[in-house]
């Protein structure tokens, strides 16, 4: 590990100036990503700014009748919070999917947004990665790639963002909310990642002296048809191979609306509002919902040890849609 300066911010304004001019400065928070990529050499910041002490640890009531997480607020909190099991079901069912409960403990809901690739090669300093080293080529291309993506990758990167709660947050259509030099502003949750693109080490489109502020959560929240399933390698404390959350507005017996995001499979939470919208005005049937996944998947291909996922995705994407329409909070009690 390199040697690195700390400080602690006691405002919002302090530490905007701290990271203002300073391209290897980073915030800290839980660090449950960060340190250990630091241990790793992958990351090497040579100023901390530790962001704990700010007044965003708050889930409160947002101004359209949703509900506001402050950036600091623990994964833990959130999965766990009244008003979040009651209103909003799917991510708190999405959170309690991911790690364990000494990493929600400690993990933040801004940290989980910026968390990194959990790529074999991303880690490794010895191997090429131009996510860590651009220019330097993927390694995932032609080694081991059994975790990558199979959807938005690029000849520079295939590898997966590995957030479930980013997952849930990008089928509820949350926002996030940053602020920095030039003042605040709103980034729908499936605008903030990005793509690979030929800049893999760009991993959101937030700038580097923006910080998270919040993540508003809508006013629906699906309470009563959801699902989210993961498919993993155990059944505890493993990232995901594929994950879906499902979300369903039923208009009697037919689909008024469906939220479908993928994890596991991209760089980013994975949506596409066309596939949903096809499902609207049908019955919720099996027979909707598997072509709903096959043209969603449609002549996606993977890299090897990774094409198991395109067929694996689709059982799930069906899964988790059977689940999710007919799925009442009664039934889950």
């Amino acid at each position: 590990m390199n040697a690195f300066t700390y400080t602690r911010a006691r405002d919002l304004g302090a530490a905007l100036r701290e990271i203002a001019g300073n391209e290897t400065a980073k915030f800290i928070a839980g660090g449950t990503n960060l340190i250990d990529l630091m241990k790793e050499n992958v990351e090497r910041p040579t100023r901390l700014i530790d962001i704990t002490h700010l007044p965003l640890r708050e889930i409160e009531p947002a101004a359209d009748g949703g509900v506001r997480l402050g950036a600091l607020v623990t994964n833990t909190d959130v999965a766990y919070h009244p008003e979040i099991e009651r209103r909003y079901p799917l991510l708190s069912q999405a959170i309690l999917a991911g790690a364990s409960p000494q990493l929600r403990n400690m993990a933040s809901v801004g940290g989980n947004l910026m968390q990194r690739t959990r790529c074999a090669y991303f880690y490794d300093t010895a191997t090429p990665c131009n996510k860590r080293a651009p220019g330097t080529g993927c390694s995932a291309l032609t080694g081991f790639n059994r975790y990558h993506a199979i959807l938005g990758a690029s000849e520079h990167c295939i590898a997966v963002h590995p957030s479930d709660m980013c997952v849930a947050l990008a089928a509820l259509d949350a926002v996030v909310r940053v602020t920095g030099p030039a003042g605040d502003r709103s980034i729908a949750l499936t605008d903030f990642h990005r793509l690979p693109g030929d800049r893999p080490d760009l991993d959101t489109n937030k700038r580097a002296d923006e910080l998270i502020t919040a993540v508003e959560l809508p006013a629906e929240g699906f309470r009563e048809h959801y699902a989210y399933v993961k498919v993993r390698d155990r059944a505890s404390y493993a990232f995901a191979l594929v994950s879906v959350a499902a979300a369903v507005r039923l208009d009697g017996d037919s689909v008024a609306e469906a939220r479908l995001a993928l994890g596991g499979v991209a760089h980013k939470p994975w949506r596409d509002r066309e596939v949903e919208a096809s499902l609207r005005g049908q019955r919720p049937s099996r027979a909707a919902f598997e072509r709903l996944a096959e043209t969603l998947l449609r002549g996606v291909q993977g890299f090897g040890d990774n094409s198991f996922k395109v067929a694996l995705a689709k059982r799930a994407v069906v899964r988790a849609l059977t689940v999710a329409a007919g799925h009442t909070r009664e039934a889950a009690a």
